[in-house]
């Protein structure tokens, strides 16, 4: 039986390392997302604490495979050091799942064809196809890095994200105490991509769909793009139901001015993360928000310019930017 977290010696072994890994089972779980299942004996030590979990996903290299990819807690630098022929690609997920009982952990991928290395890869895996994860250790000194839900003690919860973001919007859901009070918005590719998400009564979780409208002006038949739906929807919610919960405005000039200065700091080649060093300030609203980065930043310029939240109440997280790859 393995021991638990509580019981556990804390050895001398790095936040995040290294675990070798094959595809278990594939499951497309609607025209979207597939949820694929990796096993391996190392996983018993695979970190445990969930939420918004982020991992590294490692890709084979057609060649050489994983025969030139550093180990170690310094891999990065290393990988860095490689020729670019020699360089795995990388890109990085939400863990969805772990069992550490059965050496598995479950990541949902958010397929579209071959725009992406991964995207690729995950349309085509099957069972016994080799993968590298770069993730927590359990037993490290640091199991909970790589986790940006904070919320502290607050009344009321905000979550917001496109499709990249919906597995970790999914893990928050299924994780929060039965009490809680708030809203999720999951903005997708297809009506079909609504997945199974077990929530508290008092969140209100809205699926919306990027293939069931079009822009209301001037733009009959085009296809919604990213945030079309995601803004409006969050900011009618923050305006009709944030005073009714009794939320404070506990923002203001300074806090905008703060993310004023941020956001000038914003280089295009720089990765929009801003995560509240600690717990946000009890008993107001903190808000969870991911996604393409365009449209995250506009959500957070509105929570904290207009609607007056304080910028610690809002973690906001670019996972992508519109027309380029991930930075590596």
């Amino acid at each position: 039986m393995l021991t638990s977290v509580a019981e556990a010696p804390r050895r001398d072994r790095p936040a995040y390392r290294n675990f070798a890994v094959t595809v278990a089972r594939v499951e497309r779980r609607s025209p979207t997302f597939v949820n694929i299942t990796f096993t391996g004996d190392d996983l018993a030590d695979f970190g445990t604490a969930g939420l918004d979990q982020r991992v590294k996903v490692v890709l084979p290299l057609e060649s050489t495979g994983f025969a030139s990819f550093p180990d170690g807690e310094d891999w990065y630098t290393q990988w860095r050091e490689l020729p670019g022929e020699l360089r795995n690609p990388f890109r990085t997920y939400t863990v969805r799942a772990v069992r550490p009982d059965e050496r598995e952990v479950d990541i949902v991928f958010a397929c579209h064809g071959d725009v992406g290395p991964a995207s690729a890869w995950a349309g085509r895996a099957e069972p016994g196809d080799e993968i590298v994860l770069i993730g927590p250790d359990e037993y490290g000194s640091g199991r909970t890095a790589g986790i940006d839900w904070r919320p502290g003690d607050v009344g009321t919860l905000l979550l917001a994200g496109d499709e990249t973001a919906t597995p970790a919007i999914c893990a928050i859901l299924e994780s929060l105490p039965e009490d809680s009070v708030g809203a999720a918005f999951l903005e997708v590719p297809a009506s079909g991509d609504a997945l199974e998400v077990r929530a508290p009564e008092g969140v209100d979780v809205r699926w919306l769909a990027r293939d069931g409208g079009t822009h209301a002006a001037g733009s009959a038949g085009r296809q919604v793009e990213h945030g079309a739906l995601l803004a409006p929807a969050v900011r009618d919610w923050v305006v009709r139901h944030l005073a009714d919960l009794g939320v404070t405005r506990a923002g203001g000039d300074e806090s905008a001015a703060a993310l004023a200065a941020a956001e000038r700091a914003d280089l295009p080649d720089t990765p929009l993360w801003d995560v509240p060093a600690g717990q946000s300030l009890d008993g107001a609203c903190y808000a969870w928000l991911a996604g393409e980065a365009s449209v995250i930043t506009g959500l957070r310029r509105f929570l904290v310019r207009e609607a007056g939240l304080d910028r610690r109440q809002v973690a906001f997280m670019g996972y992508w930017r519109r027309g380029r790859a991930e930075l590596e």
